[in-house]
């Protein structure tokens, strides 16, 4: 019997293959469920494996297999009858159990990291060890592991997701384990040296020609063991030696992007979803966001804002959307409109703003005029999001007004941004009573709206008497070099009776060719409205 390795390329990867045994395959089926090998000596051994049967000889497998030479002294003391005998419970089944018996009659057969896993347990459950013969398969097969498996890259995650077959016996005979510290240990390497092929398909690097390899060359390859494998192998890394958390974080990117395909796009359909499907993206949903690095720079906002969109789409915990809620909070500066767009949840969106709001307050030690810098973008951000959401025309006037004000006043220097939400507003829903469109105005303070703003402010009749008139009265406060009313409009704005709005009187003012006009049947015509 010969043990050789060779390799082979495939696919542009270098995989590891033994070869064992140099007689050819004589095994065949009898019938249906029966398995037999060709041989003119009667078998006298009959072994069931689940729905299958074995026909075989006790003189190839006795020396080789310790298990079979117990279970066959205490069923029968007479070696020379056939014997029955049944292995229901050996790992990897009726495959594993062939390609030891084809080792044990000498019969040709090929194993790599796609059937070693099994091939390897069912030999250490047939305890087919030196101590029944030397050069026995647990010997060779451990070879093969060491010197071939765990030396290569991909060998090693192939033989890493095949342990799912037979979890318990990869497990209690450590080949998890030496498969994790083998990948871990290459991951950790400079990737200057690094020699082993890898898969590496981010958009527009094919095309490109590199001199170095990238960082992150491992994260595409480890995307493809299953949940649990891939926690241990991110574990072990963290735990190992102090490892860029930014890695860690693309690492996690690259995984939730192959496993939650919600990650690229629009939620799939809930009528699509099995529920067995539904708690395995919910189980890894939950697995990726215990794995974020406590360094905030780590992830993108982009990233945990897809996760929430996520977590709220596939119904996840509440204690997973609080933790990432809890971490957008920290970042919920760097995000931009189209971030939050695709999150059709504004409940949800002002939960963000307290986030951050709570997380700010809680950043004491940070400079005062980065903490208000933040603040004003994510106040930009806010009011750019109202102005989307302001299309709808089932949105509430309340749940507009809340959102709105659930930033702080010193989160707007300007009021341009939400001047523009409030037109949007008033044009989707022009059924809005007066009552209504002066709860909405209150969010608006005319003080800080730009003199091109405070100009459409002047002309726009969809707002009420009292903002109107409060936008005249501040625009004419403007220095003589920013203030854009013409002479004339300066004059008539003299003549609007201010006992109006100190009355709360609700007449509509409007200003058209040098005329102030009310709704009330005042002097002068309407113009159109300004948009």
């Amino acid at each position: 019997m010969s043990l050789y390795i060779y390799q082979e390329k495939k696919t542009g990867t270098i995989m590891k293959f033994m070869k064992l045994g140099t007689k050819a395959d004589t095994f065949y089926n009898t019938d249906e469920a029966t398995r037999s090998v060709s041989s003119d000596v009667p078998m006298d051994l009959l072994i069931q494996i689940n729905n299958t049967k074995y026909l075989l000889h006790k003189f190839p497998l006795l020396p080789k297999c310790g298990l079979l030479q117990q279970r066959l002294c205490a069923v029968s003391s007479d070696h020379s009858s056939r014997v029955s005998l049944q292995l229901h419970d050996i790992p990897g089944g009726e495959e594993a159990f062939e390609l030891c018996v084809k080792f044990c009659y000498g019969i040709r057969i090929s194993l790599s990291c796609h059937n070693f896993v099994p091939a390897f347990c069912a030999a250490k459950f047939l305890r087919m060890t030196e101590t029944m013969e030397k050069g026995n398969l647990v010997l060779k097969l451990e070879a093969f592991f060491t010197s071939c498996i765990l030396e290569g890259w991909r060998d090693s995650i192939i033989t890493l997701q095949t342990t799912t077959e037979v979890p318990d016996w990869s497990e209690n005979i450590g080949i998890n384990h030496r498969c994790i510290n083998s990948i871990v240990g290459k991951i950790l390497t400079h990737p200057s040296k690094v020699r082993w092929s890898y898969t590496y398909t981010r958009p527009g690097y094919a095309e490109k020609q590199h001199r170095s390899i990238p960082k992150d060359w491992w994260t595409e390859d480890i995307s493809d063991l299953e949940i649990d494998t891939f926690r241990c192998v991110i574990i072990t890394i963290r735990s190992a030696t102090t490892f860029p958390s930014q890695l860690i974080g693309e690492a996690l990117h690259v995984y939730a992007c192959k496993w939650l395909p919600n990650m690229r796009g629009a939620p799939e359909c809930s009528e699509s979803q099995s529920e067995e499907g539904q708690g395995k993206k919910i189980r890894i949903l939950e697995s990726i966001v215990s794995l974020i690095p406590a360094d905030m720079d780590s992830v993108t906002i982009q990233f945990l804002l897809k996760l929430i969109s996520i977590t709220n789409f596939l119904g996840g915990s509440r204690s997973i959307m609080v933790e990432l809620i809890k971490k957008c909070g920290h970042k919920l500066q760097e995000a931009t409109v189209n971030d939050l767009h695709h999150m059709h949840n504004i409940e949800l969106v002002k939960t963000l703003m307290e986030s951050f709001l709570v997380e700010l307050h809680k950043e004491r030690s940070r400079d005062e005029l980065e903490s208000l810098g933040s603040l004003r973008k994510v106040g930009k951000l806010l009011d750019s999001y109202l102005q989307i959401i302001a299309k709808d025309v089932n949105l509430p006037i309340a749940k507009m007004v809340s959102l709105a004000e659930s930033l702080p006043d010193n989160a707007r220097p300007e009021h341009d941004g939400i001047y523009k939400a409030i037109n949007i507003y008033l044009k989707v829903h022009p059924e809005l009573s007066k009552t209504e469109r002066k709860q909405l105005c209150q969010i608006l303070d005319c003080r800080r709206l730009s003199p091109e703003i405070c100009s459409h402010a002047i002309r726009n009749d969809r707002l009420p008497l009292r903002t109107i008139v409060q936008a005249l009265f501040f625009d004419r406060a403007r220095p003589p070099m920013s203030n854009k009313l013409t002479l004339t409009e300066q004059q008539h704005t003299r003549n609007v009776d201010h006992e109006n709005l100190s009355h709360g009187k609700t007449s509509e003012i409007k200003i058209a060719k040098g005329k102030v006009v009310r709704e009330d049947g005042a002097s002068g015509s309407k113009t159109p409205r300004k948009n």
